[in-house]
């Protein structure tokens, strides 16, 4: 399979990706992820996908709201495995006090691992290499 019919796929699903972390849809925002997930943060720690769900799940709890983009730097695909660096720009609203919010930006470059499994492309491996918050 090619790149040009696969990045059509993946761009959709990145779409879908955003829309869930903009409504703070757990279910909706993992389920582009294999349960064989290995996640890397920005730390370097290794996490699974039932410990990645946790924390979406626990972030998703204390934000007020996210926006959120992203563009492609780089693809290639290799033995079946397309893989791809993104640039994304997230800009969080978190609740202060009462009345007040505080927002962040962050800015992150992210390695996606993707594989065609049972018919549906689903990440199996992800990285944050860099991450900028300000």
């Amino acid at each position: 399979m090619e790149t040009d019919i696969i990045i059509p796929i993946i761009d959709e699903l990145h779409k879908k990706v955003n829309a869930a972390l903009e409504n703070k849809n757990v279910n909706a925002y993992t389920s582009i992820y294999d349960e064989t997930l290995s996640y890397t943060g920005a730390d370097g720690v290794k996490i699974d996908k039932r410990e990645f769900v946790a924390n979406a799940e626990s972030y998703f709890k204390r934000i007020k709201r996210i926006e959120t983009s992203h563009y492609r730097i780089k693809s290639s695909l290799e033995n079946d495995v397309f893989t791809e660096k993104i640039a994304r720009k997230s800009v969080i609203i978190k609740p202060r006090l009462l009345v007040f919010s505080k927002k962040q930006t962050i800015q992150t470059e992210e390695v996606f691992h993707w594989k065609n499994i049972n018919n549906e492309w689903k990440v199996f491996a992800m990285e944050i290499v860099l991450e900028e918050k300000y």
